[in-house]
């Protein structure tokens, strides 16, 4: 069974892939830029753990925290179901399916057929719209190949995986619960609300304070990486290639803002695009400077990150106290 009225877009980002694939049926066809900062997706974590080879930086919320704020933004009826029975788990999906609506799942990239490169990640999402007796058919990333399929077994243990960021066996679809939204009014409202947690992180591995702490911190990862030639070019290809459109997502959150602020005609939102403009590609010199890093190991290369680093804790703090002044419209 397969959803005729499915389009498969694929997209940058796996969340906003399987968002613009499952609000679409529902009267919206926003772009993925649209839907990250809708979903209040800019974020900056500075995650370090026991066993990790060296730190993670991320540029975004949790898993599935786009979904909902952009589902609440656009008035939409977002329904998530989580269990720990694979057959109930199916039985979640299909019977969606066989209503006529597209499925997101949340599993580990992992186990997935079509992936060439296999790392552990229980934070993917995907679209699913539609399955055989054998394979489903997704919609995932551009750069895993849009429309593909998966053998069922091979999504069972993605589902059930467990793990850092996993889910039991999470699905969710979207409906519209009403009319059109007042698609400035959630623009404003999301911005704000995006600002504010940046501004006033809970910790100071978050937000501008977390960048501050990378800054503080980077020069060490030489010393710490077991293998520095692997480490720190994988973790630069995260920031500019693992699914976040470049610049660790700023370069995302840049085009939204130009589309605000046409949405829009705010001025705050205009002038933030112009200063995300030029944040943007300083987090792609970050990233190239800790690849060279780990390639060359000359340290020197570090402590130029964290220079940029510095700065951009500065710049975003800066660009956010612009948006956290929108108007309310």
């Amino acid at each position: 069974m397969i959803l005729d009225d499915v389009t498969p877009r694929p997209g940058l980002h796996c969340e906003t892939t399987t968002l613009g694939v499952l609000t679409r049926p529902a009267g919206l066809d926003l772009s993925e830029p649209m839907l990250f900062g809708l979903g209040e997706g800019l974020g900056f974590v500075y995650w370090d753990a026991k066993g990790m080879d060296v730190p993670f930086l991320g540029g975004r919320t949790k898993p599935l925290c786009v979904t909902r704020a952009a589902a609440d933004r656009l008035g939409l009826d977002l329904r998530v179901r989580e269990t720990t029975s694979a057959a109930r788990a199916w039985r979640d999906v299909t019977e969606a399916l066989d209503a006529g609506q597209p499925v997101g799942l949340q599993l580990d990239s992992y186990h997935l057929d079509y992936f060439t490169t296999r790392v552990h990640f229980g934070g993917h999402t995907v679209a699913m719209y539609g399955y055989d007796d054998t394979h489903a058919h997704l919609v995932d990333t551009a750069q895993q190949g849009g429309a593909v399929t998966t053998t069922l077994d091979s999504l069972a243990r993605a589902r059930a995986a467990r793990g850092p960021m996993t889910a039991r066996h999470l699905s969710y679809t979207l409906t519209a619960a009403g009319g059109p939204p007042d698609l400035a009014a959630a623009v404003r409202a999301a911005v704000r609300a995006n600002a504010g947690a940046f501004l006033d992180p809970p910790i100071a591995n978050l937000g501008h304070r977390g960048i501050s702490t990378a800054a503080a911190r980077v020069t060490r990862w030489l010393d710490r990486a077991a293998d520095p030639a692997r480490d720190l070019p994988l973790a630069a290809t995260l920031m500019e290639r693992g699914g976040t459109g470049g610049a660790l997502f700023r370069a995302m959150y840049r085009d939204f803002l130009a589309e605000a602020a046409t949405v829009t005609g705010d001025a705050h939102l205009r002038r933030a695009q112009l200063m995300y403009a030029d944040i943007a590609p300083l987090w792609t010199a970050v990233a190239d400077h800790i690849a060279t890093a780990g390639r060359t190991g000359d340290a020197a290369h570090l402590t130029r990150a964290s220079a940029v680093l510095a700065d951009l804790a500065v710049r975003e703090r800066e660009a956010m106290t612009v948006l956290a002044a929108v108007d309310a419209g």
